[in-house]
């Protein structure tokens, strides 16, 4: 057996020590199913607080043209340009794929390596618009959250209001996303979920095709239909405060029902374009 006194074994041990777990008591994706919607899958803790403070490093640290600003936030686009006839690539740094290929291994939900990254900055009056990611994309979506907590919601649709876009800010907005009309928020399988810093969301399947899923544009957000608040105890010491100096103790948090967004969210969306074309715009 090896000696782990040495200096040299127990700066291995600690290395061992410090590196970070695929996620909390990983078993089957099965166990960290939340809500009425079977394929909504909430796995908090999935990156330490330390990853989260390097993602938000290299994320900040970008050229100032690697964002994009829209109407409600701004984000940047990683992997290369989602046409609506596939993937014109791009490789992804370093600091991406070490997360992505973490999702890819522990899920097993995606048939080769997550090829885009779609990370959007949400200031807390933000959000975006219900809406479905389209055909482009392999039918799996997973979400890293990062900063600050935030509701989203899922909602069943009726039909498409459309296959194609016509303008072309549509496209650069929800990466060839589907917009769509419908949304019943009365049907009882709605369901939202408190995104916690460092977790992971995943939505498939039924999720992905038959539900929209956005943001408020709130500061001030509903609790009262969020299905997976007994995964988040931490919540409540980290939002104990709102913006106008008050403090919320736990039971008055619970009384109120809401969550004020007092933080800038960041989120990185992961997916993967189903069709590369390295000669997509060559004539």
């Amino acid at each position: 057996m090896a000696d782990k006194t040495t200096p040299a074994a127990a700066a291995a041990a600690a290395a061992e020590e410090e590196k970070p777990s695929l996620a909390p008591s990983l078993r089957s994706l099965g166990d960290y199913a939340v809500g009425p919607i079977p394929t909504l899958i909430y796995v908090p803790g999935f990156i330490s607080e330390s990853e989260q403070s390097q993602l938000l490093h290299h994320i900040y640290q970008a050229p100032a043209p690697k964002w994009k600003s829209l109407k409600n936030r701004r984000l940047q686009n990683w992997g290369g340009v989602v046409h609506e006839k596939g993937l014109l690539p791009q490789a992804l740094p370093s600091w991406l794929t070490k997360i992505t290929d973490r999702i890819c291994q522990w899920t097993g939900l995606f048939p080769s390596a997550i090829n885009h990254v779609l990370i959007n900055e949400y200031h807390p009056n933000q959000g975006i618009m219900p809406h479905q990611d389209g055909p482009a994309y392999f039918p799996v979506v997973a979400i890293i959250s990062l900063a600050s907590a935030v509701v989203i919601d899922f909602t069943p649709h009726q039909r498409l209001k459309g296959q194609e876009h016509t303008d072309p800010q549509d496209i650069i907005e929800s990466n060839c996303s589907q917009k769509l009309e419908g949304a019943n928020e009365a049907e009882p399988d709605s369901s939202s979920l408190l995104l916690m810093p460092c977790s992971l969301l995943i939505f498939k399947d039924q999720a992905y095709t038959d539900y929209l899923h956005g943001i408020q544009d709130n500061e001030l957000q509903n609790l009262d239909k969020v299905t997976n608040m007994w995964q988040c105890p931490e919540f409540k010491h980290q939002n104990s405060g709102n913006s106008h100096g008050q403090t919320n103790n736990c039971c008055g948090l619970e009384q109120s029902g809401t969550y004020r967004r007092t933080a800038t969210r960041v989120s990185l969306t992961c997916r993967l374009v189903l069709k590369v074309h390295k000669k997509l715009f060559k004539i």
